[in-house]
């Protein structure tokens, strides 16, 4: 504890004096520098207390910012990757990374949901690869590259098959794996278009209050309940809107 070390080295001295104190000061002085002392000591022992006290006392949780489910975002499908009729009456978005696992969880629940509703729905991908995750960036432009060959969903597929495993060299035997042109797929890892796609998935993201993925959005509205169940009552729900409106 910094304030214990600070007093203690203050103690220390008043210690020496102590004992050195036995071949000049007289009787009188030396109880008066151990009075000193002790007084010192009880300080030491009072902050102690205080300490503790501080330290066991519970730290207040992280509050998140509240989110409206009601709220609608505009957010734009751009050109990040689809799947679906691009009329479709409802749009899925995804804001994910390749290396979180819930991300790669939902995969399977968002292919049944398309096959659910084939004609009814269009899935866009968005990018938001998360600083703690080391590998995330590199395998968001992994996927944006295989894309400029026309096999993003193969890559995205190898990423989440393969989330814990997201080294360079693992993107490049994955990349080989779905027959990409290796040269053009290393230039592309390069490109600032890339990036810059990256970037704004991640603006798009900021301005629609999304922390963390997955986070997924139908006709812009945030879906709260990421099951089946959750996904059916959003996309009815949305689908007699639309016949509604």
């Amino acid at each position: 504890m910094p304030a214990q070390r600070s007093l203690m080295a203050c103690a220390i001295p008043l210690t020496m004096l102590v004992s050195l104190g036995a071949c000049g000061p007289s009787s009188q002085d030396v109880a008066e520098l151990r009075d000193q002392q002790r007084q010192v000591l009880a300080k030491l022992a009072e902050l102690e207390k205080k300490i503790d006290t501080i330290s066991a006392q519970p730290r207040p949780a992280a509050v998140r910012p509240q989110v409206d489910p009601d709220k609608v975002y505009e957010i734009a499908v751009g050109n990040s990757p689809t799947k679906g009729p691009k009329d479709a009456p409802v749009a899925i978005i995804e804001f994910s990374d390749f290396q979180c696992p819930f991300c790669a969880q939902a995969t399977g629940l968002l292919d049944d949901v398309m096959k659910e509703y084939p004609r009814d729905v269009r899935f866009a991908y968005k990018q938001f690869p998360l600083p703690m995750h080391p590998f995330a960036m590199d395998a968001s432009k992994a996927s944006l590259a295989a894309a400029k060959q026309g096999k993003f969903w193969e890559m995205h597929d190898q990423l989440f098959t393969n989330h814990r495993d997201l080294q360079p060299e693992k993107l490049r035997e994955y990349a080989k794996a779905i027959g990409l042109d290796m040269a053009r797929f290393e230039a592309d890892l390069k490109s600032p278009e890339i990036a810059a796609q990256i970037q704004e998935d991640m603006k798009q993201a900021a301005g629609a209050q999304v922390s963390g993925t997955p986070t997924i959005f139908i006709n812009g509205k945030r879906l709260m309940n990421r099951s089946p169940a959750g996904f059916r009552a959003m996309i009815d729900e949305a689908l007699k809107a639309k016949a509604a409106g």
